[in-house]
């Protein structure tokens, strides 16, 4: 399409601009180096370097639409941090090898372990799919149930490893699937029509579904009409608020603006009653009295330092709960998901320390 090829070609002027920015910088640097040898030196460049691609990645992603200019400001560091960086630090490696050979060796080092996180987390850690399984018990329950949530399937091309998941769901014999929502991301609406189309297939080939029901909430990438990927399958998309009396327990799907409700009220019922929305903000409010409430949207951050945990959440919750199962409150547990896919449209497609995830809780009775 003639109008999404100019916002293309300068997205990738800016790319080449910001690369050759930082090749200039690289060169001077390295022939200081060249002269000034040991570790303060490397720390010391690393820092200009820091600090010049830091303010020009936030300056270049401020010039991305509203809402993609974090994740473009994130693409530009990733190529200093995973390709300028251990560049730079080989041919460092290569200049000190006979005159400073024990500060070579340290920047061989830190390029290798450049080089190897950045090859996990860009080519191997987003497929490597885990399967966390939960466990809840309630008097409400009077049998055991098991469910399986698929959160941020997040694509831009339906693929093997798409099918690969889909698949995994069903070996796990789910009584209940939850879809929680951003199920294709493509900017092209020929390119979008198409991989929905191929979505749609493969939920009608796999005869996706499970015995108490398939059900679907729609996410913040999806556009309007999403639920056409579900036409003729077995899974059943829910609006805002659709309550879903089931043999074992009350569903309630949440609209895609009430996930982000921290006011959120629902009242409680006698029933277990499970709630679910694309976004977990919803989990916030007290006066959603559920007994399970479940949501993806965050990732996990995707990317999750070491005693920091997730850089980004996108969520008024806590960085604690933006994975995995807890209770927020008397009664109440809140599952998010880690998630099956990656942000698209520009961001880094990468994930460090945090493995997608298809989530297996079993509901079992408990003896008040």
């Amino acid at each position: 399409m003639p109008g999404r090829r100019v916002p293309f070609a300068r997205s990738m002027l800016w790319l080449l601009l910001y690369n050759a920015t930082l090749l200039c910088l690289d060169g001077v640097l390295l022939l200081a180096l060249k002269r000034h040898r040991g570790p303060l030196a490397l720390c010391g460049s690393a820092l200009l370097l820091a600090g010049a691609a830091l303010p020009l990645a936030v300056g270049l992603g401020s010039l991305a639409p509203p809402g993609r200019r974090m994740f473009e400001a994130m693409a530009y560091l990733a190529w200093a941090v995973f390709v300028h960086a251990p560049v730079g630090l080989f041919v460092v490696t290569a200049l000190w090898r006979r005159t400073a050979p024990s500060s070579a060796w340290l920047a061989c080092a830190l390029g290798s372990i450049c080089v190897y996180i950045g090859a996990d987390a860009f080519f191997f850690e987003p497929s490597r799919l885990e399967v966390s399984r939960h466990r809840l018990s309630s008097s409400k329950i009077s049998r055991r149930l098991r469910v399986v949530v698929v959160a941020d399937l997040q694509t831009d091309h339906v693929g093997s490893y798409e099918r690969s998941v889909l698949v995994r769901a069903l070996v796990e014999q789910p009584d209940l699937i939850l879809l929680a929502g951003d199920y294709l991301q493509v900017d092209d609406p020929e390119a979008y029509e198409r991989e929905r189309d191929s979505l749609n297939a493969l939920l009608r080939e796999l005869e996706f579904g499970a015995p108490l029901g398939a059900f679907a909430v729609r996410g913040n990438v999806d556009p309007p009409g999403w639920e056409r990927i579900f036409e003729g399958t077995d899974v059943r998309p829910l609006g805002s608020r659709t309550r879903v009396e089931l043999a074992a327990l009350d569903l309630i799907g949440l609209g895609l603006k009430e996930g982000f409700q921290t006011g959120l009220q629902l009242p409680s019922r006698e029933r277990f009653q499970l709630v679910f929305g694309h976004a977990p903000d919803f989990s916030l409010s007290p006066a959603v009295q559920a007994d399970l409430l479940v949501a993806g949207h965050c990732h996990g951050g995707q990317v999750r330092l070491p005693g920091i945990g997730p850089l980004v959440k996108l969520s008024a919750i806590p960085r604690a709960w933006t994975e995995g199962l807890r209770e927020v409150r008397s009664g109440t547990s809140l599952l998010v998901s880690r998630g099956i896919g990656m942000e698209r449209s520009g961001a880094p497609q990468l994930r460090f320390r945090c493995r997608p995830e298809l989530v297996v809780i079993d509901l079992v009775p408990r003896a008040d």
